[in-house]
């Protein structure tokens, strides 16, 4: 098999490049702005790379499309601080280009695994407190509250895609994602601008400001998962034995690691009082309170809970999470113990 991974140096991307070179034989064409972050495997005979900007790239994008079984558009705005700030981006980025390779992949008969966002789902009601695939109704909050465009983009771009399905054959799979988590989720550079996501920002804060800032106290509620988890779900939809997974949706999420993001926060506290490296730091910081407007901006909106459904992915796939929120934060916190004593030396 050989996929098309654009987003490959991303989070989700060279994660899911490790556990394909780990865990198949299959071959990957890698895309993305940067080739920083899957350096160790630019050498391997079954990767190639191609660094480039997806707005210029569409004649070379349709060319790899036809060469390739599998597309994994993972080339996108995931960030509540950028799609606040570029909603146009995002929408550009989000749907726009990536309607170009669902139309190349229905062109040539490719199929296409799509990720979609647990944030479709909106804001919870009685019929979707918790949240499924083919049941639970996606609403959004109002048009002045810019990060809802995150949102309607992917939802849109799923409604689409199973249109395609539904009318000529799109051989499709939408997974959503909820709250994965593990190193490197952002850079310590975004976190230094507040512009990192939870793990992240917290880890920085606590190394290099000695404050966490909880956003409106750090009260909503939302169900992590170990990152590796998450690929392992993704490896399954993808060799999609029985073609179990073909026109199908999948939460890809764990409810078991349900917390509030203050109670993330202190458990990544108190994991990195265990580490001499981290000790001291994680000892001095402090919680800080700061309302939501005040940190992302006036146009910012959030939901209270999130919690998926895992029961289909379970019985079409056999797959579920295994990692405990506090085993992914301590495998989160030995990656950046290595990686900033090698910066040490």
């Amino acid at each position: 098999m050989k996929l098309l991974i654009t987003g490959v140096n991303g989070f989700v991307g060279r994660f899911l490049l490790k556990g394909i070179m780990e865990k198949t034989d299959w071959q990957v064409q890698g895309f993305d702005l940067y080739d920083g972050d899957v350096k160790e495997y630019l050498d391997n005979p079954r990767f190639n790379m191609k660094t480039g900007d997806v707005f210029k790239e569409q004649q070379w994008l349709d060319e790899q499309v036809q060469k390739c079984d599998v597309v994994v558009p993972l080339a996108g705005i995931a960030r509540p601080a950028y799609y606040i700030a570029r909603p146009l981006w995002t929408f550009e980025l989000d749907f726009e280009q990536n309607l170009r390779l669902v139309r190349a992949c229905t062109k040539y008969k490719k199929r296409i695994i799509f990720p979609s966002t647990s944030e479709v789902y909106g804001m919870p009601t009685e019929n979707s407190r918790v949240m499924k695939e083919d049941e639970s109704t996606l609403t959004l909050g109002p048009i002045v509250k810019s990060r809802w465009i995150y949102s309607c983009s992917k939802q849109m771009m799923d409604r689409v895609i199973f249109a395609y399905g539904q009318e000529e054959n799109l051989d499709f799979t939408i997974f959503r994602p909820f709250n994965w988590i593990g190193p490197k989720l952002d850079s310590f550079e975004e976190a230094a601008k507040h512009k990192a996501r939870s793990i992240t920002q917290f880890i920085y804060d606590v190394l290099y400001t000695g404050k966490i800032s909880l956003v409106d106290g750090g009260a909503q509620m939302r169900s992590f998962i170990w990152v590796g988890d998450g690929i392992d779900a993704l490896i399954e939809i993808i060799k999609n034995e029985g073609g179990k997974a073909s026109g199908e949706i999948f939460n890809i999420g764990n409810p078991e690691n349900h917390y509030t993001i203050k109670e993330m926060a202190m458990m990544i506290v108190e994991e990195m009082k265990k580490y001499p490296q981290f000790a001291a730091k994680a000892n001095a910081v402090e919680f800080v309170d700061i309302k939501s407007d005040k940190y992302y901006g006036k146009n910012y909106d959030d939901m209270k809970d999130r919690v998926p459904s895992v029961e289909k992915i379970k019985n079409y796939l056999g797959w579920q999470a295994k990692s405990t929120l506090r085993e992914a934060i301590r495998m989160t916190l030995d990656w950046y113990e290595k990686e900033l004593s090698e910066e040490g030396k």
